[in-house]
């Protein structure tokens, strides 16, 4: 904790360096929870039995993305938001093709494990290096996002069965995404002190928990887990 400590002092949250890299996450932020906003009201659509309970967790969504946009704000920082649609481009592509198709699990890994677990895990590590304002807002965010990512957690548990070939498939698709993803962003990241393989490996734990809670043997996990990691 002494070494986080020491870490943010050295941090300089007006310097220019800081201020470039800060305009692409505080945009991938603002996005992330953007694209959340959207996909939950559209999960609502397709499940109509869960509409109010969906509808509750895209309207956190939205105040999540007002609270990013005061964080960059607080530094007279614009979030460079083309590059961050371009950054989650991939997932916004496949999640769209598969709530036209139907395909609600695929939805569900997209939005309620993959884009959950990679937040979380981002919001982990940043929160100790983050300025005043933006740790204090991004503790109250990190904590919902553990209720979105059970939602899916529970919906998928309940229809484990029905649901395991076509997660293991998702899985397939979109893990290796993520992975791509989180070379985009190392060296931004690093100059806000988040180190990749920390992301790494917070994503991996947060995201095997999930598969667990989900009815996923260990030796499953493994296998689900590795797709795409050579590229990191």
């Amino acid at each position: 904790m002494q070494q986080l400590v020491e870490q943010t002092q050295e941090i300089d949250f007006q310097s220019e360096k800081y201020k470039d890299a800060y305009s692409r996450i505080n945009a991938i932020v603002i996005e992330g929870e953007e694209e959340a906003y959207h996909n939950y009201i559209r999960l609502a659509e397709l499940l109509p039995n869960s509409k109010d309970e969906l509808i509750k967790l895209s309207k956190m969504e939205n105040k999540h993305k007002k609270g990013f946009e005061a964080c960059g704000r607080n530094l007279s920082v614009t979030p460079d938001i083309q590059f961050a649609k371009k950054f989650f481009s991939g997932l916004h592509e496949n999640f769209q093709k598969a709530a036209a198709d139907g395909k609600v699990v695929t939805c569900l890994l997209i939005q309620s494990l993959i884009i959950e677990c990679f937040a979380i895990a981002a919001y982990n590590i940043y929160i100790p290096v983050a300025d005043d304002f933006a740790r204090n807002i991004t503790e109250c965010v990190v904590k919902d996002e553990y209720s979105h990512l059970n939602f899916g957690e529970v919906w998928l548990e309940a229809n484990f069965e029905d649901s395991k070939a076509e997660l293991e498939a998702a899985n397939r698709q979109n893990l290796p995404i993520v992975w791509q993803m989180l070379n985009k962003v190392a060296d931004d990241a690093k100059i806000l002190g988040m180190e990749k393989d920390a992301l790494v490996e917070d994503f991996m734990i947060q995201y095997g928990e999930a598969l667990s809670n989900i009815g996923f043997t260990t030796r499953d996990i493994m296998r689900l887990s590795a797709y795409g990691l050579a590229t990191v």
